[in-house]
């Protein structure tokens, strides 16, 4: 039973499934929005809505703490000084998940990660 057990494998091990991770909040956090399975998706907004939350507060502390789970400079900047301060009202939810059908392959479910507006 896997009561009370929070988290997505993805298939892979830590490692891989950490830097997978990392790699799709860096383009979400480049790009603004991004389409990948469903799952990961899911995987990718409990990991960004934390940072932007860091994102919120400003501080040096929470610079440093971004640095350490997203390590590219560049988008931290960016996250800082472009994304957060859209959010500063909001208390949370800053991404929203639209299913957008099945890919052609392997029909895994698909979706589009955005920023909320």
């Amino acid at each position: 039973m896997r009561h009370k057990v929070s988290g997505f494998k993805l298939g892979r091990k830590p490692a891989h499934r950490k830097a997978m991770v990392r790699n799709l909040a860096t383009s979400l956090l480049e790009n603004g929005r991004i389409e990948t399975t469903v799952t990961r998706a899911k995987a990718l907004r409990m990991f960004v809505e934390p940072l932007v939350t860091l994102g919120k507060r400003g501080d040096l502390a929470a610079r440093r703490r971004a640095m350490q789970k997203l390590p590219n400079k560049a988008v931290v900047h960016k996250l800082f000084d472009e994304i957060a301060p859209k959010f500063s009202e909001r208390p949370g939810g800053y991404t929203r998940i639209v299913k957008t059908g099945f890919r052609q392959g392997d029909m895994a479910p698909m979706a589009i990660i955005e920023f909320v507006d």
